[in-house]
């Protein structure tokens, strides 16, 4: 039997030990099988859980156990902020090192740093970098949270909230008829968060439930793919097939950076708007989109995540190899919706 999480075991000083910054470790993982997207490189989304899965590793490690945390306390484990740089490409087969790091905690917040490194020709390199913020939230409807660990309390929430305002949903006003969801939307509600000539794309859907955890809340994992999606939702609106792209010219997306942050809880079944702004073009080779995630509630749009994604063009060289291309003025017409 686990007793980690007994009072009378777990203590301040594993919190202590858990969050010093001397206190690095290091986990090897292989990418999914699924993350396979470009030959035998690995996507940016599958990078980013690699990075999550070390994180939630690392609390194991320490006798913290998300399973545990919520079926013996009510307790939430939340990844509530990602963001990642990616310097080199991963690949189908590679056995990456992450190496973790606590960095520090703030409003209840445990940061941490993330570096991996693979092997290339014998010579180990750093591919990825990035940060991600942990919180531990209160589940809606436990009674028995005066049994959570005193050494835990100090780091729980009683719900996720880091813009200050927080109202609780009413019954999600979900059509299941809607599919794949409705892209520029005709809707008023969406004049509150943007304005007509902006250079935008808004895709109004409904959050599935295969993007939650804990019964019904949205998780970090759902914005990942919500990013990738709208961006392939993107193309399309402005005109532009990947595949076409692929097929003519060997060109495929690829992402060296992106982030992702959390702001309240967002439920299944609520319509979500996602708005997708260009920000700016760097060299004509990159870039870059910021998304933000608003639900439907009493009339009015609440913002509750916000992230940006780095894009650029690769070229296939060979099946092993790819190169950056600069975008010619059809692409840069899509992008700046000309």
């Amino acid at each position: 039997m686990n007793k980690l999480l007994d009072k009378e075991v777990i203590d301040s000083k594993v919190f202590e030990q858990l969050l010093s910054t001397d206190n690095v470790k290091s986990f090897q993982m292989y990418p999914r099988f699924e993350g396979c997207n470009i030959n035998t490189y690995i996507g940016f989304k599958h990078v980013m859980y690699l990075a999550e899965e070390a994180v939630i590793q690392f609390y194991r490690e320490h006798g913290i156990i998300p399973r545990k945390l919520y079926e013996d306390n009510g307790i939430c484990f939340d990844l509530v902020d990602h963001n990642i740089r990616i310097l080199h490409g991963l690949k189908m087969d590679d056995l990456v090192d992450i190496e973790v790091q606590p960095k520090k905690t703030k409003n209840k917040e445990m940061v941490f740093a993330f570096r991996m490194y693979v092997d290339r020709d014998g010579k180990k390199i750093k591919a990825s970098t990035g940060n991600i913020a942990v919180m531990f939230k209160q589940h809606d409807g436990v009674t028995d949270f005066e049994q959570v660990p005193d050494s835990v309390q100090p780091f729980v929430v009683s719900k996720l909230d880091r813009t200050g305002q927080f109202k609780a949903p009413r019954t999600p006003d979900f059509d299941p008829s809607e599919g794949r969801g409705e892209n520029q939307p005709d809707d008023s509600l969406i004049t509150q968060v943007y304005k007509p000539e902006d250079n935008v794309f808004v895709w109004k859907w409904h959050i599935p439930y295969i993007y939650c955890h804990y019964t019904k809340f949205m998780q970090m994992s759902g914005y990942v793919r919500i990013m990738e999606e709208v961006a392939d939702l993107f193309w399309a609106d402005r005109g532009i097939s990947i595949y076409t792209y692929l097929d003519t010219r060997q060109w495929i997306p690829v992402v060296p950076s992106a982030k992702i942050t959390m702001l309240q809880d967002a439920i299944m079944e609520e319509t979500i708007y996602t708005v997708f702004r260009m920000d700016y073009i760097f060299r004509d080779s990159t870039y870059t989109h910021i998304m933000d995630c608003y639900v439907k509630r009493d009339g009015n749009l609440v913002h509750v995540a916000t992230g940006e994604i780095t894009h650029g063009y690769a070229k296939n060289v060979s099946r092993k190899e790819w190169k950056l291309v600069s975008f010619d003025e059809i692409t840069l017409n899509a992008l700046n919706n000309k």
